[in-house]
């Protein structure tokens, strides 16, 4: 099979980790049939930069592992011409499509990326798979909720990381459930395992009696940051050798770094981004992973945090609950600083079985690519077979 792969959610110059686990199943997808990713990516003049994300401009030259990468761009403006988009999107579509002649395009990321495929694909003729990751299903803008429920209707599969993810195509966007298919998200088990905390310390310049709690994602408010650092310096007192490490970048980075300089009782180690292996040393140097977010598809950090063996503190939202139970973390409302210092505190007194935790997730990225490719199989069929289709569901 050829496969085109549509996605932004992919490693450009200046984040290599952007996208890591579109990324991951690509790779591994790449392994079983013959894949090509077009990376769209909007450009925007220099003086009017996006300010609700830290813009990194794509370089068309770049090489991605594993895996064969086109990057196209589209002129963009924000908030201003997103109705617009995703047609930009499918323009810059258009050319790689017809050169690559896929027999199914596959794209993850609902608007505008996804949008932009289901265009190309119908001007082509082709079969279109669509991949949900989280946030582009629980939509904030009213334009681009409104243009995400044609692409979620047209996916002759809709690819979703989560069965929370599935309710909510289903009973917001209208989505047919029998084209609904849920692939959690896997996890690299040559880098995230169990491995010695005092070894990782001492690499990373760590005390060996620190209390450590790591936060791996991007700097915004959504991800409860700012709960976070209320909830850490609410703990300070009572247990001075707590430290918080922040892995990762984003726009709140500015506003945190104010916050320490002014506020010496939080001791807050500004990691940035970092590449997986180092992702797993910090984890590994942990005590516990936290991701107290305001919503989340199936975050794969937490997945990586337990094959590490380090218990998790998160909030009760999207796919978490399928990810953490009672045996490997602690669950807090979102939004509330004191319920998460609470939970911290009980996380860190409590004992936890390293070995239990790992063993939690066996699943990897390869078994995710079946998953994916066969998905991609039954879509392909039935475009194939119409009438076949039609009157299997009596129609």
């Amino acid at each position: 099979m050829r496969l085109l792969i549509v996605t932004s959610q992919f490693p450009i110059a200046g984040e290599p980790n952007r996208g890591r686990p579109v990324y991951q199943t690509i790779r591994e997808l790449s392994r079983l049939a013959t894949v090509r990713v077009v990376s769209p990516v909007a450009t925007y003049p220099r003086w009017a930069q996006p300010r609700s994300y830290l813009f990194r401009a794509s370089d068309d030259t770049q090489t991605v592992e594993g895996c064969d990468v086109q990057y196209v761009r589209y002129p963009a403006l924000p908030a201003v011409t997103r109705p617009l988009n995703g047609w930009s999107c499918a323009r810059a579509l258009h050319a790689p499509l017809k050169a690559f002649a896929p027999d199914l395009v596959l794209s993850y990321w609902l608007y505008p990326d996804a949008y932009g495929a289901m265009q190309a694909a119908r001007r082509a003729g082709l079969p279109l798979v669509a991949g949900a990751r989280g946030s582009d299903l629980r939509v904030r803008d009213a334009v681009s909720r409104a243009l995400t429920r044609p692409v979620v209707n047209a996916a002759q599969r809709l690819l979703v990381v989560s069965e929370d993810l599935g309710r909510v195509a289903a009973e917001n966007y209208g989505a047919d459930p029998a084209r609904i298919r849920t692939i959690p998200n896997g996890c690299d088990a040559s880098l995230f395992h169990p491995a010695d905390r005092a070894a990782s310390r001492t690499l990373l310049g760590i005390a060996a009696d620190a209390e450590v709690v790591t936060y791996v994602g991007r700097l915004v408010p959504e991800k409860g940051l700012r709960e976070l650092l209320d909830a850490c310096r609410t703990l300070a007192a009572a247990r001075p050798r707590l430290r918080l490490v922040l892995v990762g970048e984003g726009p709140m980075r500015e506003e945190i770094a104010t916050r320490l300089a002014a506020d010496p009782s939080l001791q807050v180690t500004l990691a940035g981004a970092q590449p997986p292996a180092e992702v797993a040393r910090w984890m590994a140097a942990s005590d516990l992973v936290t991701l107290p977010s305001y919503s989340e598809g199936h975050p794969n950090v937490l997945v990586e945090a337990l094959a590490c063996g380090r218990p998790v503190v998160a909030t009760p939202v999207g796919g978490i609950p399928e990810v953490v139970d009672a045996d490997s973390g602690i669950l807090v409302p979102a939004r509330d600083a004191g319920a998460l210092a609470a939970g911290l505190a009980q996380a860190l007194d409590r004992h936890w079985d390293e070995s239990a935790l790992a063993r939690k997730f066996s699943r990897d990225w390869r078994q995710v690519a079946e998953d994916t490719l066969e998905a991609c199989e039954q879509a392909l069929h039935e475009s194939r077979t119409p009438f076949a289709i039609s009157a299997a569901h009596g129609s």
